[in-house]
């Protein structure tokens, strides 16, 4: 059984607890604190369990020359990256004030810290857990630093390795137990041949300590429902509310009414995913009652012969007989009455017949 934490306050995650769900904000407010709120109601009138925002220092994520690069995509908000960049990030207090607002909302509110000092903002800010975007999954001096706070951490792996991801495994585990890890392919939108839902499984085997989720680009729903079904425990999926908004995340997100249908149709098959043990269940009894079938006599059987398989039949039949599945165990046994034919065959019909144990 795969280890289970509280990833927020009240909230476990892993084993039988049901998938949490993040909703990716991002940056895709468009630098609006008033869509920004609107999008945390929405993430929480959807079923979302936490909304997600991405921070980041810009001097410290990018250096002096990257943040000068004329900026000429369709989605710019400024004529260089920097000015583009500052457009969408918020202020450290209206984090604040979005925090306060999610609270207010009733849902768990943190943010991707997108570089060291995001990091300390954010350990500051109180969030129940860190994000790690993919673009820092392999920046093993930021994933050592933010493992040692001590907060439970939820870790993308697109664009990496599988032996990139045993060594942040190894890395984080050295620290912080409470971490898991999402499958991920950071393509936006995501087609549906890069997706490669067998990482999870291959995942589950190698880290089998902890649990592994999905962050999913793709359009639809479809393949983040599948992915729950193998075992994910955490998903995120970017929302928007237009996806016609200047922006080159919006494509890859959800509307709201893909959402709150994503999140209907995890909990669908969460319910559906049932138990491991096959048995025949309360709900099928009707139906065994009325097409259950049984053993009957082919032809007439005198009292005292002894049954071949030639004498037997299976047929619907009243009133209620041996089952199919011991047909071949009435084989060689000693009729105490005459059966007539089309009759069932019932165990006060068979001499010595010891019944079976029913598991």
């Amino acid at each position: 059984m795969p280890l289970q934490f509280e990833l927020c306050p009240g909230r476990m995650i892993g084993a039988d607890n049901p998938c949490f769900i993040i909703a990716e904000i991002g940056q895709n407010h468009q630098g609006d604190l008033a869509i920004a709120k609107k999008m945390i109601r929405m993430a929480k009138d959807c079923g979302a369990d936490c909304a997600k925002f991405q921070k980041s220092e810009l001097e410290c994520k990018f250096n002096k020359k990257a943040l000068e690069r004329p900026y000429n995509s369709p989605h710019a908000w400024g004529k260089t990256y920097g000015e583009h960049k500052r457009h969408l990030e918020f202020t450290h207090d209206q984090y604040r004030e979005l925090q306060k607002y999610a609270q207010e909302v009733g849902i768990y509110f943190t943010a991707s810290g997108m570089d060291e000092m995001a990091v300390e903002f954010l350990h500051e800010l109180g969030v129940p857990f860190f994000k790690v975007g993919s673009g820092d999954t392999n920046n093993f001096p930021y994933l050592k630093k933010t493992s040692e706070k001590g907060r439970p951490m939820v870790i993308s792996s697109g664009m990496q390795s599988m032996e990139t991801m045993r060594r942040v495994y190894n890395l984080v585990k050295s620290s912080n137990t409470n971490f898991c890890i999402l499958q991920c392919t950071s393509a936006y939108p995501l087609l549906p041949e890069d997706v490669n839902l067998r990482i999870i499984t291959e995942y589950q085997k190698l880290f089998p300590d902890i649990p592994i989720g999905y962050s999913g680009h793709e359009t639809g729903t479809t393949i983040t429902v599948a992915a729950v079904a193998m075992g994910a425990k955490v998903v995120e999926r970017h929302v928007t509310l237009d996806k016609t908004w200047k922006g080159s995340d919006h494509q890859a997100s959800l509307e709201p009414n893909e959402f709150v249908e994503l999140v209907r149709s995890i909990r669908l098959v969460e319910k559906a995913m049932g138990s491991s043990v096959k048995r025949l269940l309360p709900c099928e009894v009707a139906c065994h009652n009325k097409l259950g079938k049984s053993v009957v006599a082919k032809t007439r059987i005198p009292a005292g012969s002894v049954l071949t398989l030639n004498m037997l039949t299976v047929k619907v039949a009243e009133p209620r007989g041996f089952p199919p599945e011991e047909i071949f165990d009435l084989e060689g046994k000693t009729v105490k009455r005459e059966i007539a034919e089309d009759e069932s065959v019932t165990e006060e019909a068979i001499e010595n017949y010891n019944t079976r144990t029913k598991c």
